[in-house]
């Protein structure tokens, strides 16, 4: 990527002059984003884990999400989360515990699955980096930079199938460099669910402790 000095130069030049509107990266974003926002609700299985320097796996793990306009429930790490537009509940199997705070949709501090579509529309600038071929699919792959300067993220990787507008993969660095890849294993848009699947019922979980946090 760095060949020689003035092509660093122009490339710096030009990120920093269109990084915030980059047409193309915007029509990519966009179409990605009508595509899911059409949806009355989706889910979707995956699979995650922390990327080394081979561009691998080093740690991976499975999860499923549902979602249903700012509602989602969340399953990963040992743990159920449920967001029911208002309260957030966060329930760990390993100790029965069920911690509940409020929940914050427009909160930019993390990326929940509700946001991942829609997340380059407040805070973020972006520009399309390139055009991968994954077997007989084109990708194309857009990379978001967080506007705040103390975001625990630095940088997201957005990879949108060009011909479905669908999301293959995304993969997100902190502060520390630490890169975590999420790619989509089977998506199923319009599941069913009714707004109780999103608020976490105790009684489903004998024993459990509540931690209201609120």
């Amino acid at each position: 990527m760095k060949k020689i000095f003035f092509a660093v130069v122009s490339t710096l030049i030009i990120n920093n002059l269109y990084a915030q509107k980059d047409p193309k990266a915007t029509a990519i974003l966009d179409a990605m984003s009508k595509k899911y926002q059409t949806m009355k609700s989706f889910s979707a299985a995956f699979t995650y884990g922390i990327e080394g320097a081979n561009a691998k796996l080093t740690e991976s793990y499975k999860g499923d999400v549902t979602v249903k306009g700012l509602k989602f429930r969340l399953k990963m790490a040992g743990q159920e989360v449920f967001a029911n537009g208002k309260e957030l509940y966060t329930y760990v199997k390993e100790t029965n515990e069920c911690s509940i705070t409020d929940f914050n949709p427009n909160d930019n501090s993390d990326i929940s699955p509700t946001k991942i579509y829609t997340i380059y529309k407040k805070g973020y600038k972006y520009v399309f980096l390139e055009e991968v071929k994954e077997g007989s699919q084109l990708y194309q792959v857009v990379e978001l930079s967080p506007e705040d300067k103390n975001s625990k993220i630095t940088k997201v990787q957005i990879k949108v199938n060009k011909q479905d507008k669908s999301v293959k993969s995304w993969k997100v660095w902190d502060k520390s460099g630490k890169r975590t890849v999420f790619k989509m294993d089977k998506f199923t848009p319009n599941t069913p669910a009714e707004d109780t699947f999103f608020t976490f019922d105790k009684k489903k979980y004998p024993g459990v402790e509540i931690v209201d946090l609120r």
